[in-house]
């Protein structure tokens, strides 16, 4: 038939884990008709926990080494899908640059001059910290500008939506 999907192999379990799942089950054994809230169980577990002795805990220690194991193991061989993108229209208009994108667009090429070993991370970093200490004065044409191209990138928007409406539902049909 077609392609079997293969799953995620199950995320190793910690000793702690081993251990919670061995006492609910005793629990569950010694008194079946009581029911413990989780606030109480969790509480009981803990105690538990803390007090048994350390070759008990050993046990649970290995047990989620063999886990971590299994889990690396089975890691390898796990050929995961790959997401699909969704591909993008090239006829559809771009989203504008925020306010931030404008300044940091100005201000580069005068960073790089006076710090050409820079990395770009470290060029952005320094456009942030002078971006934070800008005043709103000087914040305010780039924040007008965008205002602007935001305007125009959603009447392009609603242009492109009433042209390429009636083909999407074409293209709809024929796939």
């Amino acid at each position: 038939m077609g392609e079997e999907v293969q799953l995620k192999p199950k995320v190793n379990v910690s000793s702690y884990i081993h251990f919670l799942l061995n006492f609910r089950n005793k629990l569950k054994e010694q008194q079946p008709n009581t029911y413990l809230g989780f606030k109480e169980f969790s509480k009981k577990c803990s105690e538990k926990w803390r007090s048994i002795s350390k070759h008990e805990k050993a046990k649970y220690e290995a047990l989620a080494k063999l886990d971590k194991a299994r889990y690396q193991e089975e890691m390898l061989h796990f050929v995961g899908k790959k997401k699909k993108r969704r591909k993008r229209d090239p006829l559809a208009p771009r989203r504008p640059p925020s306010s931030f994108l404008l300044f940091c667009q100005d201000h580069y090429s005068q960073l790089m001059k006076e710090n050409p070993t820079w990395s770009v991370v470290q060029v952005a970093k320094a456009s942030g910290k002078m971006w934070s200490t800008e005043t709103e004065m000087g914040k305010q044409p780039y924040e007008q500008k965008a205002a602007l191209l935001r305007v125009k990138y959603f009447e392009e928007l609603e242009v492109y939506r009433k042209q390429n409406h009636g083909m999407k539902k074409i293209l709809a049909k024929n796939q």
